[in-house]
């Protein structure tokens, strides 16, 4: 167990899982339906470390391209697979921290976005229809990143994310569903973007979100259920969107993160002792990154990307981290 982050090993070993080594492992071929997240999550895991040019940035975009579906208008999560709402918003910020947005078709990106929005002002991921508030943050955060945010219903989306709010201040995947730490920071996210804050129970929400740390320093994503190092970035992120992140223990989930890192191969994993990945690694430095841990790259917890990038579009939000400390 570390109490110091393995900057070197986590490089490593986000470079060995692109590697042509891996992709003749049957968990590649397992994992193929989130490749375009995976690319997503390394690729900003890296440039939070300060390591981006880490991954080859012409072969990072050809995959992507090769994941654009003429006929659809939208991208997949691999080559010949369907089109989804979740990769095409990963294929956009990962174009986006390339510099590369202009190889995106907006104005077919938008009406393939637009065409997911239901009656009831929730989104569906796909054209089978599933909904889910993660859908709507993903068409919200896609919107904006393509500076497309006058194209929405404003209106029938805010008032969907009203209907998705329950009596504790969080807000679950679909309106009556319990609340859970991801839900809440898509649903927030997507306020803030909105520039809707108003909406959410915010006296409420703090109290429920600072109840998801348990006695270990760890979060979890709802009462009941075990630390998980993703909910690192899904609590702190909503905490730092709505300005009271010091309202949980820093320096206990700090020591957690750090404990769930695997000293020998590199990478995070969900708690210590379990196997590292890539989803767990990104969250974990997400973290880290809002609690102020030295060293790393600032984080906007409104689209979980580097905060200068967003900057740079002119579309950050009021959102407050924990001041950097020095080494």
């Amino acid at each position: 167990m570390s109490t110091s982050l393995l900057v070197p090993q986590h490089v490593a070993y986000i470079r060995a899982l692109s590697g042509d080594q891996s992709k003749h492992e049957l968990s590649y071929d397992r994992s193929a339906h989130l490749r375009m997240s995976a690319v997503y999550w390394s690729l900003t895991a890296l440039l939070i470390m300060g390591h981006g040019d880490t991954l080859d940035r012409d072969e990072m975009i050809d995959f992507v391209m090769s994941c654009w579906d003429e006929e659809a208008g939208a991208f997949s999560a691999h080559p010949d697979h369907d089109v989804h709402l979740r990769s095409t918003l990963s294929a956009i910020q990962i174009l986006s921290m390339q510099n590369a947005l202009n190889r995106v078709d907006v104005d077919r990106v938008v009406k393939y976005i637009l065409s997911l929005q239901q009656p009831s002002g929730s989104f569906a991921g796909d054209a089978f229809g599933e909904t889910d508030t993660r859908f709507l943050y993903c068409a919200v955060n896609a919107l904006s990143l393509l500076g497309k945010l006058d194209k929405l219903d404003v209106e029938k989306t805010v008032a969907y994310i009203k209907r998705c709010r329950n009596f504790d201040g969080g807000f679950g995947a679909v309106a009556g569903a319990e609340s859970h730490a991801s839900r809440v920071f898509v649903c927030v996210a997507a306020l803030a973007i909105l520039d809707r804050l108003d909406e959410v129970d915010q006296p409420t929400l703090y109290w429920w979100l600072s109840e998801r740390q348990l006695p270990n320093g760890g979060l979890n994503g709802r009462p009941e259920k075990l630390e998980d190092a993703c909910y690192s970035f899904w609590v702190s992120s909503a905490l730092s969107i709505l300005n009271k992140l010091t309202w949980i223990d820093s320096s206990k989930l700090e020591a957690f993160i750090l404990s769930a890192q695997n000293t020998e191969s590199g990478g995070i994993a969900d708690r210590p002792g379990n196997m590292p990945d890539v989803f767990h690694t990104i969250f974990g430095l997400a973290g880290l990154s809002l609690l102020g841990y030295p060293a790393l790259v600032d984080l906007d917890p409104v689209y979980c990307m580097p905060a200068s990038i967003i900057e740079n579009m002119g579309i950050r939000k009021g959102w407050k981290a924990l001041q950097r400390r020095t080494l």
